[in-house]
């Protein structure tokens, strides 16, 4: 489940900077190169800061013994 917000938050993000850029300012892309940096460097080290913070909100957690 947490795989899934993280992916969707990370693609969110991107169109986000997509549009700004188009509509508002080219220096947005900036913060799709920021999402697609820590993708692939928590693909390389397994950490994800969004992850942590899903984990301290008790988001995505599955609920045993069902």
């Amino acid at each position: 489940m947490k795989e899934k917000i993280v992916r969707a938050v990370a693609g969110t993000f991107v169109l986000t900077s997509i549009i700004l850029a188009f509509y508002v300012n080219i220096a947005w892309l900036w913060l799709g190169v920021f999402v697609g940096v820590n993708l692939v460097q928590s693909s390389i080290t397994g950490f994800c800061p969004l992850e942590k913070i899903l984990d301290k909100a008790g988001i995505g957690k599955e609920k045993r013994g069902s």
